[in-house]
């Protein structure tokens, strides 16, 4: 475990965060992991859903601070329970065993991936080991992510803005392209034998690209940036489930959905720019019992529509 100052996200807040009862850092994790909840999750791309569904850890707090998020009640405030170590190793043994899963799916475990891993160690060394998928944001450090890259067998990111004033507006995110567009070099670079068949379950790289009302241009940049400075046979998500919530209701232009025009904008610049792996979600999937079932997403490979 580190005992020096944080610097896990590129905000490298050199919080003293893994000493006892040691300062929280930026994003409010503190010196044990905690847990908002976990279990399979089927509404994932199809690849990491399997048979079993994909073996879920929501963790507490975040390193960015979107507006319009809608896990606000553990991202933003900290909703979930403390774990030790050994409670953290049990949730994985029991996603693993009991339920089966694909996967251990850690959504956004950048405060937490010391004791990550830390408390996969005993599992791994009984032989108990399922693929990891790191799914953030891809507010990422590139360090961090070589540094624990044996937790990183999927690596499902977002490139969210392709302007580092809306990342900064949005989700007090500074630097964000920089590090998200490194994150996706670094990912492809480790997955991409696997990322370009997109099938198995082994591993590989899926970038998501949701859809902001009124930012449907920064989505198609960061398409044309993935097209011609990594590849157009990354596989890519294409998300129209944008929803307004928390304070995205009360700020312009996120507390309105994302318009057909805006979202059939982006989809022909996927199919534009060459991209054939992945999945395009249906305009429907704007609807939130939708997007929250996951039922628009294509079960197969190749982009869907």
């Amino acid at each position: 475990m580190p005992l020096g100052a944080c610097e896990l996200c590129p905000r490298r807040c050199a919080a003293r965060r893994f000493l006892p009862h040691g300062a929280h850092g930026w994003c409010g994790a503190a010196d044990v992991p905690r847990v908002f909840r976990w279990g399979p999750h089927f509404g994932e791309e199809p690849p990491l859903v399997g048979k079993g569904g994909s073996g879920c850890v929501f963790f507490s707090r975040c390193t960015m601070k979107c507006l319009y998020c809608q896990n606000s009640p553990w991202s933003w405030k900290g909703g979930g329970e403390d774990k030790t170590i050994p409670e953290l190793t049990a949730i994985f043994r029991e996603l693993a065993v009991k339920d089966k899963c694909a996967n251990w799916n850690l959504v956004s475990p950048t405060p937490y991936l010391p004791f990550i891993r830390e408390a996969v160690a005993p599992l791994v060394a009984d032989g108990i080991r399922l693929p990891f998928v790191w799914n953030s944001s891809g507010y990422e450090r590139v360090e961090t992510l070589e540094e624990y890259s044996d937790l990183c067998d999927w690596a499902l990111f977002d490139l969210r803005y392709s302007r580092d004033e809306t990342a900064v507006a949005a989700s007090a995110a500074p630097g964000y392209v920089e590090a998200a567009r490194a994150a996706v070099k670094w990912a492809w670079d480790k997955c991409k034998v696997e990322s370009a068949k997109c099938k198995g379950l082994d591993g590989g790289l899926i970038v998501r690209i949701l859809v902001l009302p009124g930012h449907a241009d920064e989505a198609i940049e960061s398409l044309a940036w993935l097209a011609t400075e990594v590849s157009n046979e990354v596989a890519v998500s294409v998300m129209a489930q944008y929803t307004p919530a928390y304070k995205g209701l009360e700020t312009p232009p996120f507390n309105r959905p994302v318009t057909k025009e805006e979202y059939e904008s982006v989809v022909e610049a996927a199919e534009d720019f060459g991209f054939e792996n992945g999945w395009i979600q249906g305009y429907e999937a704007s609807d939130p019992h939708l997007a929250l079932l996951g039922e628009n997403m294509g079960a197969d490979h190749g982009i869907v529509r």
